[in-house]
């Protein structure tokens, strides 16, 4: 690989200097190799991610939403507060039906995880309402794909919701601004407090995206287990498509992935791009191993769908024409590939939305 090309640098030279680095990094390491098939177990091993099983599990509570049926579910991954999780089906459906693993987002909003995407039984709250409107077309799009046959778990990952850490929303720096919710304070903390959690799992052995993939593989396996339930795939938004790319990756039984707004090539993105994202986007020994969409194709030739948002400002649009190119090359013309680019922000819109549920329909059933 050959320096990343400076473009625009910050005027404190910043970028100047990671481009000079990158280079040094090309030469002295081989930092984004070609990829081939080895990449899945290599990438697996260098992230650390974790052998973990959905222990114990119960159902909390039920109710009946108009067509659908939920479950709220709890289990033990062995470590922290218990999983919560959503599971939803159609009311008088009769199963096996598809699955779905639905991915809640980043978003930097850990206070919730699984409230951004799926509706339990009470209303949401007004930060989900606000979450929802920027980047999911205002709805639950779990909720949405169940009502569309398909039995669908939204569950907590490590860091979010029923799993955040015990952060007191009250220690919140002052702001000058309108009184923040209590939800608000928490995220406020909860963001620096990403830097501490990325420390540890590296000093444990592991990584922050070989945490939450392990919990994500397990949850994965836990639908699977359930008799109602067929073949089974995963869609996620940024944060949550990150997710989706790493069990599209790490699980062989995971048959259809949809990933949106959340591939670009790493190294059309060193001109300020590199610090909007989290510390899951990077983990540790990936670039020597090869580049992110390279681990994003590595499914290859099972079902893929990756939108890319054109307009997105967290991804620069070179970055995401040459991730395009790295995965068509992968899958070659097998067809198993699908490239949405929509003249859209960062999102998972409703429009896209109603593509990967249609997709996801065609791969899994």
């Amino acid at each position: 690989m050959s320096a990343a090309p400076a473009g625009s640098v910050p005027a404190d030279g910043t970028g100047l200097v990671f481009s000079e680095l990158a280079g040094i990094a090309a030469a002295q390491l081989g930092i984004y190799p070609a990829a081939g098939p080895e990449l899945r177990a290599a990438a697996r091993d260098a992230l650390g991610v974790l052998e973990l099983r959905a222990e114990d599990v119960r159902v909390e509570r039920t109710w009946i939403d108009g067509d659908l049926a939920g479950e709220e579910l709890s289990w033990s991954v062995g470590f922290g507060p218990r999983t919560r999780a959503f599971l939803l089906r159609p009311r008088d459906a009769v199963g096996p039906l598809p699955g779905v693993v639905a991915l809640h987002c980043h978003g930097g909003m850990k206070w919730v995880g699984k409230e951004k995407i799926a509706d339990g039984p009470e209303e949401p709250s007004p930060e989900v309402v606000r979450a929802r409107a920027a980047i999911y077309g205002g709805r639950a799009f779990a909720n949405e794909l169940a009502r569309r046959g398909f039995v669908v778990l939204a569950h907590d990952v490590f860091a979010w919701g029923s799993r955040r850490f015990p952060l007191d929303p009250e220690a919140a720096p002052a702001t000058a601004e309108a009184p923040l919710s209590e939800a608000d304070r928490y995220d406020r903390l909860a963001g620096p407090h990403e830097h501490i959690v990325a420390k540890h799992c590296a000093v444990l052995g592991t990584s922050f995206a070989g945490v939450v993939a392990g919990e994500d593989l397990a949850a994965a396996a836990y639908l699977r287990s359930r008799p109602d339930v067929g073949p089974v795939g995963c869609a996620g938004l940024s944060g949550g498509g990150l997710r989706a790319a790493l069990l599209g990756a790490f699980d062989p039984q995971m048959s259809a992935v949809v990933v949106a707004a959340m591939v670009s090539s790493y190294r059309d993105m060193l001109d300020g791009h590199v610090a909007k994202h989290t510390w899951m986007f990077y983990p540790p020994g990936l670039p020597r191993l090869g580049d992110w969409p390279d681990l994003v194709a590595a499914r290859a030739p099972q079902p893929l769908m990756v939108q890319y948002a054109m307009r997105d400002r967290l991804f620069p649009e070179p970055g995401m024409r040459r991730a395009h190119a790295i995965i068509s090359e992968r899958y070659g013309d097998t067809g198993a590939y699908e490239a949405v680019f929509a003249d859209v922000p960062h999102s998972f819109d409703v429009p896209r939305q109603e593509q990967a549920f249609d997709w996801l329909a065609r791969h899994l059933r």
